[in-house]
């Protein structure tokens, strides 16, 4: 007896070209993708992308002219397609309902992430409740972002909380040769010390200015800190190094390959995760400390919003309130010098048993399962259906 098969179109304005260079996707981007790769390889789905491939840079634009043509032709790929269901990988593409609901009769869902409810423009915010009344559901990826968005108009009946998770392939570790590599490529000697490493956007959220100016002066180990990646805040924090007693031991090392990053990640002792509270600009979870843990690093961070999903208190690392900056100091100095050994294999433990996509993935089924059947849409099974195009562009 055949299963029967939900027929899923994934919408998407967050992937990168073919040829993009490992350092130019995003967090959201690659999230994205390995989301669409897990739910294409489930049987008991048949998924459709509509994909924007786009670089970030122009990003915005490319995307309004997406969404436009989507609304001429979304009405008319769902009933060619004989669709079940539209899954969104985003609010922005989830602006859509607002416009097409109307003329489509299959259930909507989107993926609701941190910033996807906070972004300080009045005219979004205004629009926030109409999007989720004409959504039938929601999955979003923390509980901080599920408190945002019920108090944007959310019903809290339409949600479900799932959290982002990773690919996690089996490979060899080797925190030695990593430490070797990331000495010759920075130009450092990391002999008798300790690594601290933090990626992704240099945002004021993100803390970093922070870690430099009222935490790393009060680490009494002798540490290096390393900063993967670019945003707006890049050249305060090299301002902020020039003008730091502790400057010699900051690497402000800019956007990497991703080969470098893995090297980055195993070589590291502790993840460092400073976040600070902006209003409008919410972690909604913070996928770098599941790349972290994933290879044996625990994570340190301020204890707030998506964060708080992540990190278990002495499993894959520990918490600290925002602004703490002795509290901060001393459990880094604390893991550095007793406790390192048993949190390193905790944290890869967690994020293998609990963040893989394949398991998050039956998750993300059962719910637009139960978003088609109690919409009384009849599924079909392979047998049933027609040829289809794999994806529309």
């Amino acid at each position: 007896m055949l299963k029967q098969q939900l027929k899923v179109i994934y919408v998407s304005h967050l992937h990168p070209p073919s040829d993009a260079s490992s350092q130019n996707i995003g967090g959201m981007q690659t999230t994205s993708m390995q989301l669409l790769n897990e739910l294409k390889r489930r049987r008991e789905l048949s998924v459709i992308p509509i994909l924007l491939e786009s670089p970030w840079k122009g990003i915005e634009i490319r995307t309004f002219w997406f969404l436009v043509k989507l609304y001429f032709t979304l009405p008319e790929i769902v009933k060619r397609e004989k669709a079940d269901i539209i899954l969104c990988s985003s609010m922005v593409t989830g602006l859509l309902s607002l416009f097409v609901r109307s003329r489509i009769s299959v259930p909507m869902v989107t993926i609701v992430h941190g910033q996807d409810v906070t972004l300080p423009f009045w005219l979004y915010q205004k629009l926030l409740p109409r999007i989720f009344k004409n959504l039938n559901g929601a999955i979003l990826i923390s509980e901080a972002t599920r408190k945002a968005s019920i108090d944007r108009g959310l019903s809290s009946a339409k949600g479900i909380v799932i959290p982002n998770g990773m690919e996690i392939q089996p490979r060899h570790y080797d925190k030695s040769y990593s430490r070797q590599v990331i000495e010759k490529e920075f130009n450092l000697d990391l002999k008798d010390k300790y690594l601290l490493l933090s990626v992704g956007r240099q945002v004021k959220r993100k803390g970093h200015a922070w870690f430099i100016e009222e935490v790393l002066p009060l680490i009494e180990n002798d540490v290096v800190y390393l900063l993967i990646g670019q945003g707006k805040e890049h050249q305060n924090l090299q301002d902020l190094k020039q003008k730091s007693p502790c400057g010699d031991r900051i690497i402000l090392a800019g956007a990497q390959p991703q080969e470098l990053l893995g090297h980055a990640y195993d070589a590291a002792d502790i993840f460092i995760m400073p976040n600070i509270p902006v209003a409008g600009d919410l972690e909604g979870f913070g996928v770098v400390m599941l790349e972290a843990n994933e290879a044996r690093t625990p994570v340190v961070a301020s204890d707030l919003e998506g964060i708080r999903d992540v990190i278990q208190n002495g499993i894959n690392g520990y918490r600290v309130p925002p602004y703490d900056n002795k509290l901060f100091a001393r459990i880094v100095d604390d893991l550095l010098d007793c406790k390192l050994d048993d949190l390193c294999e905790s944290s890869y433990n967690l994020v293998t048993r609990s963040y893989t996509w394949k398991n998050l993935c039956d998750r993300y089924v059962r719910f637009l399962k139960q978003m088609v059947n109690s919409q009384g849409t009849v599924l079909q099974t392979p047998r049933d259906r027609k040829p289809s195009r794999s994806s529309y562009s």
